[in-house]
């Protein structure tokens, strides 16, 4: 493989609110025909993968298909592992975004995208000409400028009104469950079942799945980190009661124990060529994921 880029930046302040990050995938082989496979947790985001080089094909076992992504794909929240073949040479370019962006920007009920991969310009129209834009750049830095202003020009076309729900959201994903779902109801001005009903429209997922996702995510993101960590370490640290119930979260999401999928995560294209302890520790430095 002669070159690697896989990292995640922050937009810049004023986006923040709607964009989590942006993020670079950039694999160049001299092995033409090589395929690069990796199999995807659940993350707790929903993001658009710009495809400006190569192909990405997913996997999916409940259809037993694989199937290219688009140029411009949205990604659902996914609640089940993605496995993904991604071509020798690719440059993936993803904007993720925070919780309810989508549904802010969108109007669509965000249950309606979960577990989906669409092509993005039946929803965002003009999204061909930014991925026109994108394949123009010469450099990293000029992807990161052409989607500052991709984003700014798509929430300054905001549809629906920022609500209270959104930061609830927000906090979640920094603070895992460790927040009370009652306490971020009422953060909301909502009742119990008007949250539910409202986080399912705006995020996709009821908010006890959102936030198993986050725990269980925490947990995966902790261990590429600190690989040399057990897993009662990784647990503990995760806020489970015990290792079983780590366990259990990881079969519900990816049908495997941590051990066995782990062994999968070992044969990644970043951990083969040493990267991914980095990248998961930069991730937590820049704060795009949390302790």
């Amino acid at each position: 493989m002669n070159a690697m880029l896989l990292r995640d930046f922050l937009p810049d302040p004023g986006l923040r609110g709607f964009i989590q990050c942006y993020r670079i995938v950039h694999f160049e082989s001299d092995k033409t025909s090589e395929v690069f496979f990796k199999v995807y947790p659940p993350k707790p985001e929903v993001c658009l993968h710009f495809v400006l080089q190569g192909s990405i094909e997913n996997k999916f076992a409940d259809r037993n298909t694989k199937e290219l992504l688009f140029p411009v794909t949205l990604a659902g929240q996914q609640t089940s592992v993605t496995p993904r073949y991604n071509s020798s040479s690719l440059l993936n370019f993803q904007i993720v975004f925070q919780p309810t962006t989508v549904f802010r920007l969108t109007g669509i009920s965000a249950f309606e995208l979960t577990n989906k991969y669409l092509d993005a310009e039946a929803i965002f129209p003009k999204i061909r000409f930014a991925f026109e834009e994108l394949q123009q750049a010469k450099t990293y830095d000029e992807l990161l400028a052409i989607a500052q202003r991709i984003t700014t020009s798509l929430v300054g076309n905001i549809l629906k009104d920022v609500h209270q729900l959104d930061a609830a959201a927000n906090w979640m994903k920094k603070r895992g469950d460790e927040i009370s779902l009652d306490w971020l109801a009422r953060q909301s001005c909502l009742c119990s079942k008007q949250f539910k009903r409202k986080f399912y429209e705006r995020v996709g997922v009821n908010p006890k799945t959102y936030a198993r996702i986050i725990k269980f995510n925490n947990a995966f993101n902790i261990k590429n980190a600190n690989p040399a960590w057990d897993w009662l370490r990784i647990a503990t640290a995760c806020n489970y009661y015990d290792y079983q119930h780590l366990v259990k979260d990881y079969k519900n999401f990816t049908g495997q124990t941590p051990k066995e999928f782990h062994i999968l995560e070992n044969n990644s294209p970043e951990c083969k060529l040493g990267l991914s302890k980095e990248l998961y520790r930069d991730r937590f430095r820049s704060g795009t994921l949390q302790l």
